[in-house]
């Protein structure tokens, strides 16, 4: 199985942690960065090779992993010249990418079965899978519904419940086919394209741990928790 992580970030609203680091290496407990834990996962899981996209600080990255060996893997990369969004550097990646594989963000905490979103994304047959997460998010104020100029309903301080992306996927090289190499592609515009042409993507849901680690505060929480999950997160470790 191949994977694809995206890694070529700037990090800016992690800073000041990422002012000499890239986000995939801030330090989680005492002993790993977030792309060892990454890596490792996805050794365990049973995928072989792995290209990371790299850009921002990308040279501290390759020097870090290496060709992947130390976790069992076959490690490459691909450097980002200048930003591509979260899709578009696959497009450069085209040639050598299997026809099912999964992508993920570099700054993923969670003990998502990666093998088993790129297994029933393959049997699914749909475009793109994507990994989602229940989120409530409670509004502190009251909410009006209007008509014209009359207010016809209200409910106070509601909570809303949604699916948000993981930021992990699985993902067909065939869907990647109208687009050009070398353009920027966001995630959000291949999503709302494949929705425009009713090839509707696939949702993979889950809720056991996760932590999308873009914050000061997701990092705090990150490393006050990992000592209790790191049995969760790095199986037999």
């Amino acid at each position: 199985m191949y994977a694809v992580i995206l890694a070529g970030g700037k990090g800016v609203r992690l800073r000041p942690y990422t002012t000499a680091l890239p986000k995939p290496l801030v330090p989680i407990g005492d002993q790993h960065a977030i792309l060892e834990i990454v890596l490792r996962q996805l050794s365990t899981a049973g995928f072989t090779r792995c290209t990371i996209a790299i850009g921002h600080l990308g040279e501290i990255i390759r020097a870090y992993v290496g060709d992947g060996s130390q976790w069992g893997m076959s490690v490459d990369y691909a450097t980002e010249e200048s930003p591509l969004g979260t899709m578009g550097p696959l497009l450069n990646l085209r040639d050598r990418l299997p026809e099912h594989f999964l992508v993920m963000n570099g700054d993923v905490l969670t003990d998502l079965d990666y093998a088993d979103v790129l297994r029933r994304h393959e049997a699914s047959g749909a475009p793109l899978t994507i990994a989602t997460y229940p989120r409530k998010v409670h509004i502190d104020f009251g909410v009006l519904t209007t008509d014209a100029s009359r207010v016809v309903g209200f409910t106070e301080k509601p909570s809303m419940d949604y699916h948000v992306s993981m930021g992990v996927y699985g993902l067909s090289r065939s869907t990647l086919d109208n687009y050009t190499p070398g353009l920027p592609l966001g995630f959000d515009e291949l999503v709302l394209d494949l929705l425009n042409s009713q090839n509707l993507p696939q949702s993979y849901a889950f809720d056991g741990y996760w932590l999308d680690i873009g914050r000061p505060d997701d990092y705090d929480r990150a490393n006050a928790e990992f000592t209790t999950r790191k049995s969760l997160l790095l199986k037999g470790a």
